[in-house]
């Protein structure tokens, strides 16, 4: 009997442990000379990449870019009306978008990871994640540029500085995108 109730503690803490492991973020990784992967379905937020011998699609944190299509139309209206714009306008700005990230990944760039499934509707492997090119972060570029908008999941930066912190920084920037009339922003009524 003793030996029974041993088990079932030993069994019950290692449970406990392993849910508090999962409730914990995983380690951030470090993926370096990583390529831009041409597939359909690529826009400004989400892309194909590979690094190494790891392919995936990558979703960006922090950030909703405007859509290339209406395939998912309640997604675009929302969009539409955050920036003031028509929807045909939200698309022009998706292409934007979707034509920048090409462009500023066509070298090697650093995926910052931590394989947080964001599997969405697509088959293939989705991971949350960052990218880092030419210095600057590239969800912090597309507000800038007014090619998206401050929305999504978010977490805690490499460094340390917690959501809270970070994102009225990246609200100042899609302000400051606004302000310049920039991308989306450019044909805003607002």
């Amino acid at each position: 009997m003793t030996r029974l109730l041993v088990g079932l503690l030993v069994s019950l803490l290692a449970i406990q442990g392993h849910a508090a492991d999962k409730s914990k973020p995983k380690p951030w990784q470090k993926l370096e000379n990583c390529r831009f992967v041409d597939r359909p379905g690529n826009d400004g937020d989400s892309f194909g990449v590979q690094c190494g011998r790891q392919k995936f699609v990558l979703r960006l944190y922090f950030v909703d870019a405007p859509g290339d299509d209406l395939k998912f139309n309640e997604r675009s209206r929302e969009q539409a009306e955050h920036f003031g714009v028509s929807l045909d306008d939200t698309l022009k700005a998706g292409y934007q978008a979707r034509d920048m990230v090409r462009s500023m990944l066509s070298g090697s760039f650093l995926v910052l990871t931590r394989k947080a499934n964001a599997q969405g509707r697509s088959s293939e492997p989705r991971y949350y994640g960052l990218v880092h090119v030419g210095g600057r972060y590239l969800h912090e570029v597309l507000l800038l540029e007014g090619l998206a908008r401050v929305k999504g999941v978010t977490t805690t930066m490499p460094d340390g500085e917690t959501s809270r912190d970070y994102l009225p920084k990246l609200g100042a920037l899609e302000q400051q995108a606004r302000a310049q009339r920039k991308g989306a922003w450019a044909r805003s009524t607002r």
